[in-house]
């Protein structure tokens, strides 16, 4: 297949399944809700998690990151033996995805569960230091926003040491960690304004919220 073709292929089909609406159609299916409408208007696993309760919440994650590894790893399937690049690219694709999803008019989350799937497959030791960063942070804050923030910068710092100790062998994968770092923290720009002051609101895990 000519390489143009397994690019393109892979891009779009990254895309199209990063864009799966998870929250929304979970809200849907067994709430009779559009999440759209409700707690912060997101349709991101945090918001998931207020508005459907912590069953449908868990399961919105677990999707999310599925769809974002899963992206990387059909493309690494279908497609061995191609440069990096090519991986980044389709990881990077289904993140937009989710964060602009075609079947929401290109409006989704913010695109944190969807770059740990991804991560997970391209640097799954990352990731994990990562995820417990996350876990870490969003025990003793109850902040989802601060533990993304946290979760982030914590890979940002784990893969440029790492390119600067091999003489940046992999500097698409610092290049790629780097775009992210910097989506989700936009993504996150309001959610940083009421961490400055001291509004943000946490999480309760225990049962559904509508306050948000």
């Amino acid at each position: 297949m000519p390489t143009i073709l397994i690019y393109s292929v892979s891009i779009a089909g990254a895309y199209l399944l990063g864009s799966i609406p998870t929250a929304y159609l979970l809200g849907r299916i067994f709430r009779g809700i559009d999440i759209r409408q409700h707690g912060s208007r997101n349709v991101g696993a945090t918001n998931a998690f207020r508005v459907l309760g912590i069953a449908l919440g868990i399961l919105t994650m677990l999707i999310d990151i599925g769809k974002g590894w899963l992206a990387v790893f059909l493309g690494q399937v279908l497609f061995p033996g191609q440069h990096d690049i090519l991986f980044i690219f389709t990881g990077l694709s289904a993140i937009l995805g989710h964060i602009y999803t075609i079947f929401l008019n290109f409006s989704g989350g913010k695109g944190v569960a969807a770059s740990a799937g991804v991560f997970l497959a391209l640097l799954p030791g990352p990731a994990a230091i990562t995820l417990a960063v996350f876990l870490l942070t969003l025990f003793f804050t109850g902040f989802v926003s601060l533990s993304s923030l946290a979760a982030v910068c914590t890979l940002f710092l784990i893969v440029l040491v790492t390119n600067i100790k091999s003489g940046f062998e992999r500097p698409v994968m610092l290049g790629l960690v780097t775009i992210v770092a910097l989506f989700i923290t936009i993504r996150h720009s309001s959610n940083i304004k009421r961490l400055l002051k001291g509004t943000e609101n946490r999480v309760n895990f225990g049962r559904k919220r509508q306050d948000y």
